[in-house]
């Protein structure tokens, strides 16, 4: 009986505590009312999240009391609002909260106390980030707005429905990982045309590199290279990014090499961070040079479209393409041109290659020479396409500065290799 008891009066205080903590934020809003002004404040929420949270203990089990006092309470908070909103124009945010805190209150009661408190937390968040978040939906453009929801409609609905399994020709085309390819491309044109906007081009493009890279350097090549057809006076810059999105390819490799085999990975140190650390200080160096150049000759970079679907498609498209042509080679070649398969695949990605490999080597499936051969030819294959992309979207010179440091990079991994 004392267990019990000392259990509902556990969930009872965090309910007071979530409570007041609403009220903490809704009293410190209208502070500067007068007495009596005030529709609620600290107390009043404290004590409509112990209301909610005594009615869900007394009756853990009976939903139709817990509505019925729901009810009973947002009778009054609804009058209040009426009344109030006959004299002048209100908000209704005070309202919809306390209805909320009594639910929060309840669901404390009825001992989810973890998600209870988050979401009070959360909606304390909300309401304290107020201005912000004004500002923020002020500076948003419809364009914008429409860019978000399309992302959302192609991650959030579409992808989860399509089917993760291979079709076609060497079952080479999984819908579900094509489209993935297709949002993950999306999404980086998406956060791209943000960092630009919010950070400007200087800072927006190295940072969206260096972000991008830690997902798809590939993605970012293309994007940037696209957008350099738009903005050939940002060429330069443009082209630094990609620089910078492939250097981050090579300690992502490693990374992922680390979590599947350790001692793979001990191996591949030398060269990784040999070629990263070059393509990093090149492209350090290109950086510095443009921003000693003057900026007022270039042209401003202002991408007007955050969300290009069907480039991205036609990407995804092209990368079937390649898929199809790499696992036709795998099954010619068979098990035993595993550097050749690292090369092809190189070819689409590079992440795949180095899980699968690393997982072969730690089942003792192959050795460690074949499975180094593997991920370093996938990986100088990956940064070679990168490069003939740019160069084929966004033109010579663009191919021409980004390979340059790119080689450099390759030549020092396989340096690193040669005497390690």
């Amino acid at each position: 009986m004392a267990q019990d008891n000392l259990h509902a009066l556990g969930r009872l205080g965090v309910a007071l505590a979530l409570g007041l903590l609403i009220g903490l934020e809704r009293g410190w809003e209208s502070r500067e009312l007068p007495e009596g002004a005030r529709s609620a404040g600290l107390r009043t929420f404290a004590i409509i999240s112990l209301l909610g949270a005594v009615i869900a203990v007394l009756a853990p089990d009976a939903t139709v009391l817990l509505a019925a006092g729901f009810i009973a309470m947002a009778a009054p908070v609804a009058l209040g609002y009426w009344r109030e909103s006959q004299d002048r124009h209100i908000g209704i945010t005070t309202e919809i909260t306390a209805l909320l805190t009594f639910a929060l209150g309840a669901l404390a009661g009825r001992g989810e106390l973890v998600a209870a408190s988050s979401a009070a937390v959360v909606v304390a968040l909300l309401l304290g980030f107020k201005p912000e978040l004004h500002h923020l939906v002020a500076r948003i453009e419809r364009e914008e707005l429409l860019a978000t929801l399309r992302l959302l409609l192609i991650s959030v609905v579409i992808l989860p429905i399509l089917p993760n399994r291979g079709y076609g020709p060497w079952h080479a085309i999984d819908p579900y990982r094509l489209w993935w390819l297709v949002v993950l491309v999306a999404g980086i044109s998406y956060l791209g045309y943000f960092g630009i906007k919010l950070l400007g081009r200087e800072r927006g493009i190295p940072l969206s590199g260096l972000l991008g890279g830690m997902v798809s350097s590939t993605a970012v090549s293309v994007n940037f290279s696209r957008l350099a057809v738009e903005k050939s006076g940002s060429r330069d810059l443009l082209a630094c990014g990609i620089v910078i999105a492939s250097a981050t390819m090579f300690p992502r490799m490693l990374a992922m090499a680390a979590v599947v085999a350790p001692d793979l990975a001990v191996s591949l140190i030398a060269p990784m961070l040999a070629a990263g650390a070059v393509a990093f200080a090149l492209a350090a160096w290109q950086l510095w040079r443009g921003s000693n150049q003057d900026l007022g000759a270039h042209q401003q970079l202002d991408p007007r479209n955050p969300f290009n679907l069907r480039f991205a498609i036609e990407f995804g498209l092209l990368l079937a393409a390649i898929m199809v042509m790499a696992r036709g080679f795998r099954a010619w070649l068979g098990s035993g041109g595993l550097v050749a398969v690292g090369a092809i695949s190189g070819l689409a990605d590079v992440d795949a290659i180095t899980v699968s490999v690393g997982s072969m080597f730690h089942a003792g499936q192959t050795g460690i020479v074949a499975a180094q051969g593997a991920i370093l030819a996938a990986a100088a294959v990956n940064t070679v396409v990168k490069a003939v992309l740019t160069a084929a979207i966004g033109g010579l010179r663009m191919g021409l500065y980004v390979a340059v440091p790119l080689l450099a990079a390759l030549a020092a991994g396989a340096a690193a290799w040669w005497l390690c």
